[in-house]
């Protein structure tokens, strides 16, 4: 999109926002007057007809924190709570965490992936018939058409392959179409933007290891190009993400990532990257994960959270406020630690998200953005804590002045786009 019509698009959002605003201050016998009924009267219309898509969940297993679960242990992203919320699909992520980078520590990894794959795939096939697996975009459009939920795969985290670009191939047959290289810790593909403490020296590992990606990184993306797949740039260095970009023949996606600049957090994304991602026709995804949403930079709320990590006897230094709370061995103390933090930093709101998406629609434009929640992995917020409560975003989006047109673009287009031209961009049949 060029600068000139960047600025269209923002001066249209901004000129839309003033009327709503302006309309609200009339007298309710006005014309032009929206009541609370019918600004939710038309956001339910706009949900309806929109493709909903939740860019990024993680796949329930056994082995899952209950803290990161809905109530009585569900799934945030359960087929229930997707019918209740009007969410039409969601990209569940084959995603295993960091570990010992040792042959051993990586087949754990690949151990946890093929689970986390089995459990997806059971979970279409008990639906029956009801979710379906959609591993194309037209596959989406017609799961949409018919009314059923559709389970999309995602990848999250190299350290499953195991060292070897092939075992791309055996995913992408197992239906998976999203592909990310990072979590937390560098791995032989990688760095991520957030190194891993270790908690026997007391100390972070270095801040790059391969200076962004390495020889196996830049072999991957080419090979998810290849396979006709969407490189996903979440979690990624900064150094690793602007090379991806920039490597990827098709448009890549940040499938759950925020705005740096209002959130100072190393696992969000900087104006550079932002920029590029828009340049070469990307999506940014906006997640509804208070720590990654809440602004971060005023002095007072920075020294209250480090006093906060000193009295749990964490470091001070953070790639995000809760950061190592997993390496509080009382489970009293974790629970206390979580619970001053966040009283210490807010929960987060849809005010919030809406505020990410502002952001990146006056930066790089409404072609660019979207929503991937990261439920079922510490996502929750106030007014959406779960898929049942995604209504709650349209209608905060059609309170801030953004069109029907525009929604659908958000909510689902921009993705279905992207996906289309990767698999457009596909060598192998």
């Amino acid at each position: 999109m060029n600068s000139l019509a960047i600025c269209h698009t923002a001066l249209q959002r901004v000129l839309g926002g003033l009327l709503f605003l302006i309309t609200l201050s009339l007298p309710l016998q006005a014309e032009t007057a929206l009541s609370d009924t019918e600004i939710i009267a038309k956001a339910e219309a706009i949900h309806t007809d929109a493709l909903v898509l939740d860019a990024h969940a993680d796949i329930v297993i056994p082995s899952t924190s209950l803290s990161y679960l809905g109530e009585g242990g569900v799934s945030k992203v359960s087929p229930e709570k997707l019918t209740i919320g009007g969410v039409n699909a969601v990209v569940m992520s084959i995603a295993v965490g960091p570990g010992p980078r040792t042959p051993e520590g990586d087949a754990e990894a690949r151990t946890i992936a093929d689970e986390k794959l089995a459990a997806a795939l059971k979970l279409v096939e008990e639906s029956n018939g009801h979710v379906v697996l959609a591993t194309s975009a037209a596959e989406i459009e017609a799961a949409k058409a018919a009314g059923n939920p559709a389970i999309i795969l995602g990848f999250q985290n190299a350290r499953s392959l195991e060292g070897d670009v092939g075992v791309l191939d055996y995913f992408y047959d197992a239906g998976v179409r999203v592909f990310g290289l990072n979590h937390l810790g560098h791995n032989d593909f990688s760095d991520s933007s957030r190194p891993i403490y270790d908690g026997s020296t007391k100390s972070y590992e270095p801040t790059e290891e391969h200076g962004g990606l390495s020889p196996l990184g830049i072999a991957a993306i080419e090979r998810i190009n290849a396979l006709g797949g969407v490189v996903d740039i979440s979690q990624m260095s900064k150094a690793a993400a602007l090379q991806a970009i920039s490597l990827s023949r098709s448009p890549v996606i940040a499938s759950h990532s925020n705005v740096r600049a209002i959130s100072n957090v190393t696992r969000n994304l900087s104006d550079e990257e932002i920029d590029l991602i828009g340049e070469k026709g990307g999506v940014i995804h906006v997640a509804a994960f208070g720590a990654y949403l809440v602004a971060l930079s005023d002095p007072d709320t920075l020294a209250a959270v480090k006093a906060v990590r000193i009295k749990a006897g964490l470091p001070e230094e953070y790639s995000y406020p809760y950061e190592l709370y997993w390496e509080l061995e009382d489970p009293t103390a974790q629970r206390a630690f979580l619970v001053e933090m966040r009283s210490t930093i807010g929960r987060g709101s849809v005010s919030d998200m809406i505020a990410h998406i502002d952001y990146i629609v006056d930066r790089i434009g409404t072609d660019h953005v979207g929503i991937g929640n990261d439920f079922n992995h510490g996502s929750s917020i106030e007014g959406y804590t779960d898929a049942s409560e995604a209504l709650n975003v349209t209608i905060a989006l059609v309170r801030a002045g953004y069109s029907a047109e525009d929604i659908q673009k958000i909510w689902g287009g921009n993705f279905l786009r992207v996906l289309k031209e990767a698999e457009h961009g596909a060598t192998i049949d």
